[in-house]
């Protein structure tokens, strides 16, 4: 039985009163209030909730690793461990939206469906039941569906609202579809006994088993931009408020890793059956497709949406080895950890470059480094991190990464050439961010620095900060990722 101060609790009332509250305010106030008025409340509500995770975890009130409860959510260091991640995206996107939503009506409705959003990508990181899962992921999508359009006279922002609205109702389809073939299988929606119902499955079962963890992968494939579900996510992310894309690329990506580990790589395990080859090719499709289409890109924002289909590739290697090795679960959430800052930073960043001086084609962004040279810099750590540059944070997720598909080596002879796959695939990604840092930094004529948004600064900060400091001294988040990593040879009940 959970107690009232658990953390995913705790979450809801904080993050859902104040998401409920500020609509109420803002139709009291007859919109008096200002963009800040309500982006300076969400800010807070999110802080609070990520000390308050941070809380649990310092004073040890979290259980190690992932754990499977009767209950339909369980408060572990699994699903702490993406609450952090989740909030750390949420804040930059607030934070980030300050000086973008001063040109827009309806602050109070944006920032309460980010808070509403991330109630359910927090939820599904500490769902245990199928049926809770399936809710929060609902709750976690409608509100971006919703986001994703907020520019309701931008014909652009419709068309991605539109795009990303029909994908998402197919995939939530196929996630029901799954769910109820285990729940046909088992009778039972919990997934720990789900788990257990497969282990002990009539062998002429297994086709209709091994049919909803398909179900699975094709449904949170969505979300996490895997190639072949990857069609809407460049045209959402190129249409979408530059903020919003922020959330949807660092944050609803880590929601589908999390729901994808916790029932889709164990299920694997007690079914007796080999994925990994198909994770593996899965891997490397996604990272070449997102790298290769990364190139040819000329706005800034589509380029960045196909290195995200490419870094769910990097992160499916870790999935792909987890049953030969030890270091891919950690390897894979060392990475989303790190995904999160990087890639919230430099949409963050975009946002700042869009407010200011209005562009997105790569072309404009010439002499940037000196317009705005805190978000340059922010923004060109961010992107050497996400290539793997040392020693920048990213370069020890990928390390961990890549190193894991070697020391599968003994069990899985193909599994080096997912670590060959993924080094040729960061060179190649340093192609088009060379491209941008050539842009920003060595072409085009003095410029005049400009005034930069104070709250993308901050984030600027925050981010070089967190990927040179962590990237100098990884050691704590090591310990982090290694705390929260799932050990697959655990009990599923308590």
């Amino acid at each position: 039985m959970l107690e009232i101060t658990s953390t995913p609790l705790v979450l809801i009332a904080i993050l859902g009163t104040v998401g409920v509250i500020l609509p109420i305010i803002s139709i009291a106030r007859k919109e008096k209030g200002s963009n800040s008025f309500y982006a300076v409340i969400a800010f807070a509500a999110l802080i609070v909730s990520m000390g308050y995770v941070g809380y649990q975890f310092v004073n040890e009130h979290v259980v190690p690793s992932a754990l499977f409860s009767e209950d339909v959510i369980v408060d572990d260091a699994f699903g702490g461990f993406f609450a952090i991640a989740l909030l750390i995206v949420a804040v930059f996107t607030t934070v980030g939206s300050f000086n973008y939503m001063r040109k827009h009506n309806s602050p109070a409705v944006y920032y309460s469906l980010i808070l509403l959003s991330t109630i359910g990508m927090v939820l599904v990181a500490y769902s245990t039941d199928l049926v809770m899962l399936f809710v929060a992921w609902e709750l976690m999508s409608i509100p971006t569906y919703v986001l994703v359009g907020f520019m309701k006279r931008n014909p652009s922002s419709n068309e991605a609202a539109l795009k990303y609205f029909l994908f998402g109702a197919l995939s939530s389809a196929i996630i029901v579809y799954g769910i109820s073939l285990s729940y046909g299988l088992t009778g039972s929606t919990n997934i720990g006994e789900v788990i257990q119902g497969y282990a002990t499955l009539d062998p002429s079962l297994y086709p209709l088993a091994l049919l909803s963890v398909g179900m699975f992968i094709a449904g949170f494939g969505f979300k996490m931009g895997l190639v072949p579900f990857h069609q809407w996510l460049p045209d959402t992310y190129e249409g979408a408020p530059p903020t919003i894309t922020a959330l949807l690329a660092a944050a609803t990506k880590k929601a589908g890793f999390a729901a994808t580990i916790r029932i889709v790589v164990l299920g694997m395990m007690v079914l007796n059956v080999d994925w990994t080859l198909a994770l593996g090719i899965l891997a490397v499709m996604t990272m070449t497709v997102g790298n290769v289409a990364a190139i040819m890109q000329k706005n800034i924002s589509r380029m960045l949406a196909y290195s995200s289909i490419a870094h769910a590739g990097y992160i499916l290697i870790g999935l792909a080895v987890a049953p030969h090795s030890s270091l891919g679960l950690q390897g894979s959430l060392y990475q989303i950890l790190n995904h999160a800052v990087m890639k919230g930073a430099a949409f963050i960043g975009i946002a700042g470059i869009v407010t200011t001086l209005a562009v997105t084609h790569i072309d404009k962004l010439k002499g940037l480094g000196r317009r705005m040279p805190i978000t340059s810099l922010g923004m060109i750590i961010s992107l050497f991190a996400l290539a793997g540059v040392p020693p920048l944070a990213g370069f020890w997720s990928k390390i961990m990464l890549f190193g894991s598909a070697l020391d599968a080596s003994p069990t899985l002879e193909w599994a080096p050439w997912l670590a060959i796959a993924g080094v040729l695939n960061s060179a190649l990604s340093l192609a088009y961010y060379g491209w941008i840092t050539r842009k920003m930094y060595f072409e085009g004529e003095k410029e005049k620095r400009v005034k930069e948004p104070k709250s993308v600064i901050g984030v600027m900060v925050f981010s070089i900060i967190f990927l040179v400091g962590f990237g100098v001294y990884p050691e704590p988040i090591l310990q982090f990722v290694e705390f929260a990593t799932p050990v697959l040879s655990l009990g599923l009940m308590p």
